[in-house]
């Protein structure tokens, strides 16, 4: 595929500090991708939620609502980097072998595949080390830390998969003869099959992708010879175009007898400069398009590696997990449920698209270029309750990239009921950010609420269901936005009271509620079960102020007048949230009152 992007020719994943000059975005174009219901897939399996690394190096952070948002599936890991030199060669093994139990103990409660990484755990880092397994025809080490690993994962009980060596065919990694290299492969892998028949092989990971000639083709036949073929056949798009891969790998494959379709897993994908919301979601619409796993590549060194859910996260000052852009893309792929839906491309865009009861959601996908793109939406008869009278409600929302620095939630730039003409319709959307990237989401046009982020402007910090309780009476509080259900209000329009909203929080399922329909100032802001009251029952009011955004509105309580306000104007995380009697809504500068709703 004939696609402009920002490429990279770094082949390998996990290099400290990798330095990259970005090229200079395609010049803007408009193209056109098509999406037609009536052609329905499978459910989603969310084949692109791995990624490499990201856990601490206990496992005990990130905090697990940044996995389950994402539908996480797979983490690939071997405890690279704790001691360098460390790892059987430097004689630290057990550091990096309690860590690699952690994180996968942790990878496998939050529903994931383990995919581990003897390499690592030899020490084979990217660090120069001392010996490779085979020098001088000497195996005895090497054997003797493949018992001790095997031992290691049989003690603890997990199930993983073992991906044998990664990227053998670059010297960073196994700085030894391709020969050895095979030896390598036959040895393990003889061990593991005897050892665990249900686990699963992987290789070979090379930083390649599939190709007619040249090293891919000396390791299919190598295996193909020796009836030593992995479960699963992997390998790095650094970059790539997945689908390509997937073709030629098929390709390469036939040639040689080798049955397939076998799973494909491209476990590194992304290289620095594709890591954005743009590519990301290319790569998502890729992924599921070749029918291969993909898990998402990992450029950080040292305590970045172990940390930070593979870049998709940044800290803030007090060391607070907070999600950047790309993962807002991840937590739409993750809510997109139901059936597959086809998709056309174009030479610089694709799309994910899933319809399910009352919804269709398309994630857009594309970096490296500008211009409008033209989403066709066809055979919107088949979708099921999002169509009435010929209208539907579309949904536009831009993720943005931000300069890689953290995202508070997508941002709503379209929110309207549109006719259909011929079951179909036609979104437009302006692409002037390579980096950023849109979703398109369709509901009935009866379907008048949003959900959102509610971001006080003063502090910055979210409204926030205060320590994700689900009782009654629950004071809310601000905290930092790291984007989870407990942050995400869903504002539904009152029956018959234009412009008044009943807000339901995502996590807990309550209300926004003024506590005792109480008309002091200072009143606390809870939650309750949903009711009828008006002191749950809140109108919007646009706040005007110098630089101000569209998107900046107070909260007035129906039953007082009065607005939900962060008490004391504190900037500390944690500060309770209170009505009070309403500042003017054309102050000079934004207030403890002012919240931001991307998605309005």
């Amino acid at each position: 595929m004939n696609r402009p992007r920002l490429l990279s020719v770094l082949t390998a994943a996990l290099v400290a500090a990798a330095s990259l000059t970005a090229a200079s975005p395609a010049q803007a174009a408009d193209e056109s991708i098509t999406v037609n219901f009536s052609v329905a897939g499978g459910n989603p399996t969310y084949r692109a939620s791995g990624w490499i690394y990201g856990m601490t190096e206990n496992a005990s952070g990130p905090a697990d609502h940044f996995y389950r948002d994402v539908k996480f599936r797979y983490m690939r890991a071997g405890g690279a980097q704790l001691g360098q030199p460390g790892g059987w060669v430097a004689g630290t093994y057990q550091r990096r072998w309690d860590s690699t139990l952690a994180q996968a103990r942790r990878t496998i409660a939050l529903g994931g595949q383990f995919v581990i990484l003897p390499h690592d755990l030899w020490g084979a880092d990217g660090y120069p080390i001392s010996r490779f397994p085979g020098d001088n025809g000497n195996w005895t080490d090497y054997d003797a830390f493949l018992t001790r690993l095997i031992s290691d994962v049989r003690a603890a009980g997990i199930a993983v998969q073992w991906d044998i060596w990664n990227e053998p065919n670059l010297g960073l990694f196994w700085n030894r003869s391709q020969a050895q290299y095979f030896e390598l492969w036959r040895r393990t892998y003889q061990r593991l099959r005897a050892e665990f028949p249900s686990h699963l092989l992987v290789g070979p990971s090379c930083a390649c992708v599939p190709s007619t000639g040249g090293w891919w083709v000396q390791y299919l036949d190598f295996i193909r010879a020796n009836n030593l073929v992995p479960d699963i056949i992997s390998w790095h798009s650094l970059p790539g175009d997945p689908v390509a891969n997937v073709n030629t790998a098929n390709t390469t494959l036939n040639a040689r007898g080798i049955p397939h379709p076998r799973p494909y897993q491209i476990n590194e994908y992304g290289s620095p400069s594709e890591q954005n919301p743009g590519d990301g979601s290319w790569y998502i619409a890729r992924l599921e398009r070749a029918g291969a796993d993909g898990l998402r590549a990992n450029w950080a060194s040292t305590a970045n590696l172990h940390n930070d859910l593979g870049n998709l996260l940044v800290r803030n000052s007090t060391g607070v997990h907070m999600p950047k852009g790309e993962w807002w893309v991840y937590r739409y792929y993750g809510s997109q449920t139901g059936l597959i839906s086809s998709v056309t491309p174009s030479p610089a865009y694709d799309a994910f698209a899933t319809k399910d009861s009352g919804v269709a959601r398309i994630l857009v996908g594309g970096g490296g270029t500008t211009g409008n793109i033209a989403v066709n939406l066809q055979r919107l008869d088949t979708t099921s309750g999002i169509v009435q009278n010929n209208q539907v409600r579309v949904v536009a929302q831009r993720i943005p990239y931000n300069g890689g620095a953290a995202v508070q939630g997508p941002i709503t730039i379209a929110n309207s009921v549109v006719t259909l003409s011929g079951n179909a319709t036609t979104v437009n959307l302006p692409h002037s950010n390579a980096d950023d990237t849109f979703t398109i989401t369709l509901l009935p046009p009866s379907e008048g609420g949003f959900q959102t982020v509610a971001v006080a402007q003063h502090s910055q910090q979210c409204l926030d269901n205060t320590n994700l309780s689900t009782a009654n009476g629950n004071q809310q509080q601000q905290f930092h936005c790291e984007g989870g259900d407990q942050q995400l209000w869903n504002f539904r329009p009152v029956a018959g009271v234009a412009g008044a909203y009943t807000v339901v929080n995502q996590q807990s399922g309550k209300c926004l509620d003024v506590n005792g329909a109480s008309t002091a100032d200072g009143a606390a802001v809870q939650q309750w079960t949903c009711g009828s009251g008006t002191n749950q029952q809140f109108t919007l009011r646009k706040v005007t102020y110098g630089g101000n955004d569209s998107h900046d509105y107070q909260l007035v309580a129906r039953h007082s007048g009065k607005c939900v306000d962060v008490s004391g104007i504190s900037t500390a995380p944690r500060a309770a949230v209170h009505q009070w009697t309403c500042n003017p809504a054309t102050q000079a500068t934004p207030s403890n009152q002012t919240w931001r709703l991307w998605s309005r």
